[in-house]
């Protein structure tokens, strides 16, 4: 039963979920702060972690620009742009929005791969899962002012899913194997932290000062790159080894209503029937496409016909 892979499995779910709760650093600290701290602890935890196992990391250049590539896609616009939205969105919200990113990889996939291409089931779980985000949309809308902040944050949101999408399936399509999965997590982190370095340090106004920031701010800023960035990587890992890629990929199920769940207990956000409407559409999307729950039905109306037919 592979326990402690499937233990894993959650840990890594409620790990992800709860990184839906910087919306406890935006307030004092600028976004792209907050995306420097994150992925500097992490690079540095997970290059550690290559060299005491003594992974081997590539040295030809088309690896090393695709990681270049991959880190500024993957995770430095995603990153930014989830951090920047959720100065105005909940955080609730923006974990369901973040449920998006698989069903944009179908259409990503459509045009990447010849064996992922566009079926009748996928067509219906992207519709459904669309009119999910057309739901939390039009909660959000103002007809006085189309372009309100929570709409524009709300569309950064969506705009990572986006990101992720599009360049994990680049990641998938030319490292194909070639990079074992932590030094990519390990070398798209160290981009992110470089690149993202100048502009927390020396844009305008300057780093934060530490000493105006709340201590517990502080510590959940830390917490969300050692434990959410670093450490769940780690543990996703080991579930892709134990449990095989299709199955770890089934972990974004659990984001969501760990981050609905925790926003509701820790910030008070307001768990409407927009939300749970829009989310159980976005989750139904999701499961149309990826879970073989037609398939068992299928089989199940057969096998009735045949106990008829007999």
């Amino acid at each position: 039963m592979k326990r402690q892979a499937w233990i894993s499995f959650w840990l890594v779910g409620l790990i992800w979920g709860s990184s839906f709760l910087i919306r406890v650093g935006v307030e004092e600290f600028k976004p792209v702060e907050i995306v420097f701290i994150r992925t500097a602890i992490a690079a540095v935890g997970l290059n550690l972690v290559i060299l005491l196992r003594r992974i081997s990391v590539p040295t030809d250049w088309r690896n090393i620009s695709a990681i270049i590539f991959i880190g500024l896609g993957n995770v430095v616009a995603p990153f930014l742009l989830i951090t920047w939205g959720e100065q105005t969105v909940p955080s609730g919200i923006a974990a369901v929005f973040q449920a998006t990113a698989a069903l944009f990889t179908l259409i990503v996939a459509h045009f990447a791969f010849a064996d992922e291409k566009m079926n009748a089931k996928k067509v219906v779980g992207l519709i459904v899962g669309f009119l999910g985000v057309i739901v939390l949309f039009s909660s959000e809308i103002d007809p006085a002012n189309i372009f309100s902040t929570s709409i524009a944050g709300e569309l950064a949101v969506v705009a990572a899913s986006m990101f992720y999408a599009t360049f994990t399936t680049f990641s998938r399509k030319i490292i194909q194997g070639k990079v074992p999965p932590i030094v990519m997590a390990g070398g798209t982190m160290t981009v992110a932290a470089i690149a993202t370095a100048p502009l927390a340090f020396f844009a305008e106004g300057g780093f934060t000062p530490l000493n105006t920031v709340p201590i517990d701010v502080i510590q959940a800023v830390v917490t969300l790159g050692l434990l959410n960035t670093f450490i769940a990587y780690l543990f996703y890992y080991y579930v892709v080894r134990e449990l095989g890629a299709a199955r770890a990929s089934m972990v974004t199920y659990i984001i969501p209503p760990v981050g609905i769940t925790l926003g509701a207990i820790f910030l008070q956000e307001t768990v409407g029937i927009t939300l749970l409407l829009g989310a159980g559409l976005i989750f139904s999307g999701i499961a149309i496409v990826n879970l073989p729950v037609f398939e068992w039905l299928r089989r199940q109306l057969k096998a009735e016909t045949v106990n008829e037919q007999v």
